[in-house]
Parts: C-alpha cells; sequence; structure tokens
C-alpha cells in the first residue's frame, strides 16, 4: 500500500546525536592506496571498537586502520583484533602490519595466527564458491548437449545467458564485493570531477566535510523529486528547485542526525556512447550545484546501467546501491529501519514514467513517502 506523509516540521522523529561518529570513509586519497593498518597497545581505555563499540582495555591490543579524512589529516579505526574487518582490508601477512616487531612475542604468535585463519577460511569459500560455479556450467553443457546434438554450443551460450537473466531477477538482494580496488576516478571514457568516482555501473560521490554516517537514513530520488529537469535539456545549470521548501527541510533532517543520501538512476551515461561525457558533465553538474544551492552535505549515488539490462545490480528498483551504502559507506551502523524512509516520485501512478522508487523502497522495507506530500508546508 502507498503511504503518504503530511508534516508540518522537519521530521517526525527525534534527535539521536550520541549515535553518529565523525565520518571515515574514502578520502580521494584513500581510494588510491589500500588504509595502513597499525598494530599497538591501547594507551588507555578510552578508545572504543569501531564494529562492537565496546571499550578497548588499556594495555590490551589492538588493530587500526588508519586513512585520510577530508581535512587532510590521518584518521585511525581502532578494533579489538578479533573484530578487525580482514575480509574489506586483506593483510598480505602479520609482519607486514605496523608496529608487529613492538609487540610482545604470544601476541605476534596470536595476530599471526588470526591473520593466517582468516586468509584460510577466505580461501576456502573462494575455492567452494569457484567449484560449485565449474560444476554448474559442467551441468548445463552436458544437459544441452545431451538435448539438442550438434547444436550444442550454441544453445549453451543461450541457456547461460537465460540462467544469469534468471538468477538476476528472482530477488533484490545481490551480494556485492566492493574494493577499492576496483574504484576508478572516470566512468568507462568520461572522467569524473574531483571528489567522484566510479565502481562497476555506479557514480558516487565522496563523503565530504560534515556528512555524518548515521543510523537515520533520509534518502531521495532527484529528477522529479529534488529537482525539476528536463530530458529535452543538458547542461549543469540545466534544473530548478522541485519544491520551495527543499532546502530548509534538508537542512532540518541534517540537523535532526539524518544522513542524506540520493539514489538516482541515469542509463544516459550509458546509452550516450558518443556522447558519454557530456552526459557525466551533466548529471554530477546538476548535483553539485544542487548540493550547494540546499548548503547541506549529502552522499550520492549515480546507477549508470540501462533499463534493458536486467541483470545490473545498482538501477532502481534493483537495491545494489543501497547495499553499497549500507555496507561500505556508513562506518558499519546498523540503519535504523523504524525512523529511515525514502522519497521518490516513480510510484506507478497513472502519469509516473515508472514504478521504480516505490519498488525500491519495498524490495529494501523502507517506508515510502511521495514528494508532494513530503515537501508540502
Amino acid at each position: 500500500m502507498l503511504r503518504t506523509l503530511t508534516i508540518s516540521s522537519c521530521s517526525p522523529i527525534s534527535l539521536n546525536p550520541s549515535v553518529l561518529p565523525l565520518l571515515l570513509s574514502f578520502s580521494s586519497s584513500s581510494m588510491a592506496t589500500p588504509a595502513k593498518v597499525v598494530a599497538e597497545y591501547a594507551k588507555s581505555s578510552k578508545s572504543s571498537c569501531k564494529k562492537c563499540s565496546k571499550a578497548i582495555a588499556a594495555s590490551s591490543l589492538r588493530l587500526g586502520l588508519v586513512s585520510k579524512a577530508p581535512q587532510g589529516f590521518n584518521m585511525t579505526k581502532w578494533h579489538h583484533m578479533e573484530c578487525f574487518p580482514l575480509s574489506s582490508d586483506p593483510i598480505p601477512s602479520a609482519s607486514a602490519i605496523s608496529g608487529f616487531s613492538s609487540l610482545k612475542s604470544s601476541d605476534q604468535e596470536d595476530l599471526t595466527k588470526f591473520i593466517s585463519e582468516a586468509t584460510v577460511d577466505k580461501q576456502e569459500v573462494s575455492d567452494k564458491d569457484e567449484s560449485a560455479k565449474k560444476e554448474s556450467r559442467k551441468r548445463m553443457i552436458t544437459e544441452v548437449q545431451e538435448t539438442d546434438g550438434s547444436e550444442g554450443t550454441e544453445l549453451e551460450e543461450d541457456r547461460i545467458k537465460i540462467a544469469k537473466t534468471s538468477a538476476s531477477i528472482k530477488g533484490p538482494e545481490v551480494e556485492i564485493s566492493f574494493s577499492i580496488i576496483d574504484v576508478k576516478s572516470h566512468y568507462k571514457d568520461a572522467k569524473l570531477l574531483p571528489k567522484w568516482k566510479a565502481f562497476q555501473t555506479t557514480i558516487y560521490l565522496e563523503q565530504d566535510e560534515g556528512l555524518l554516517d548515521s543510523e537515520k537514513i533520509a534518502a531521495f530520488d532527484f529528477d522529479g523529486c529534488l529537482a525539476k529537469t528536463s530530458v529535452k535539456r543538458i547542461g549543469a545549470n540545466a534544473w530548478s528547485l522541485m519544491y520551495p521548501s527543499v532546502p530548509e527541510k534538508l537542512q532540518c533532517l541534517y540537523n535532526d542526525g539524518y544522513k542524506l543520501v540520493i539514489f538516482t538512476n541515469e542509463s544516459n551515461i550509458e546509452r550516450w556512447k558518443n556522447k558519454r561525457q557530456t552526459a557525466v558533465d551533466s548529471k554530477i553538474g546538476r548535483l553539485e550545484d544542487f548540493i550547494k544551492r540546499v548548503k547541506v552535505p549529502i552522499q550520492v549515488f549515480i546507477a549508470c546501467g540501462s533499463s534493458t539490462d536486467p541483470a545490473d545490480p545498482f538501477r532502481k528498483p534493483k537495491i545494489g546501491m543501497w547495499n553499497l551504502l549500507k555496507n561500505h559507506f556508513n562506518s558499519e551502523l546498523p540503519v535504523d529501519m523504524d525512523k529511515s524512509f525514502y522519497v521518490g516520485d516513480a510510484a506507478g501512478r497513472k502519469n509516473d514514467h515508472s514504478d521504480a522508487d516505490i519498488k525500491f523502497a519495498e524490495a529494501i522495507g523502507l517506508k515510502f513517502y511521495l514528494p508532494e506530500d513530503f515537501f508540502s508546508t
């Protein structure tokens, strides 16, 4: 059922600023090289583990990820050894960790064992996945050859394509393996502006200074929701505010401790192969101008895949962009689904261009609001 909201204030939800840690996501420099890993004994009991949030006892072993903050200085995320995220930041060996040589021999042994076991577990999972893929492909080839004889090769390729498509539409939850190694400063042949990065078929804005990660997410579509745009007009300036109240509403949400996020589809970036740079500059230019206009930091994800590609995991109503935010761009904070919401104009109504927004929200489990209701005064 479509739920709408009429609000007289920026948000019906109370502020809880204690759950809003300082942004420590990927900066331009940290995208270029992996974060540095350090090991040391905690100098006091004031630090807390970034995963379990429990205090790290004084003089106990702790591991830290050192990365560049948007302001330019180094920031360290401390963890208990057993809480350290080896899956997202693989370490070739314990001796490669800064400070390893200064540890007690017993702690060196424990740390070496911890990294070794994690590496073995990860490799076993990888080997099992690869083995399963090979076995599935082998069965596919055998079935096709037994059924279709000499036409087996051609029909096998068709069946594999169909299998991939079917798998992509069975459900919205798609496991996305995000790695900074795969992050680019250009989308195919189009160069991106500073602070914008590309990962697979998405373009995203690195978190700007002042944008806080939060358990409360206020998410929005862009075209037809926050900004009035036209497919007939191109350029960074070819937009206007969809509603006069947009800046005030977004500023109020930000002050109430929400993380503001834009999830927007833009298939022209993929479709305009001969004018891709123009499409990229137009979309990113509008988003940057919009953020300057509303005067509040916002995280942005752009799905560039074509609507004709059912295997693309990022284009709404697929929830790949949401999974990137949740799993890799929110400091591992659990999202409060009761307080978070999504606002979009594509709700499947008579004059709507699609139902992508409402289905996107439903697939995630977010409350959904129409922009004309949310931004009404």
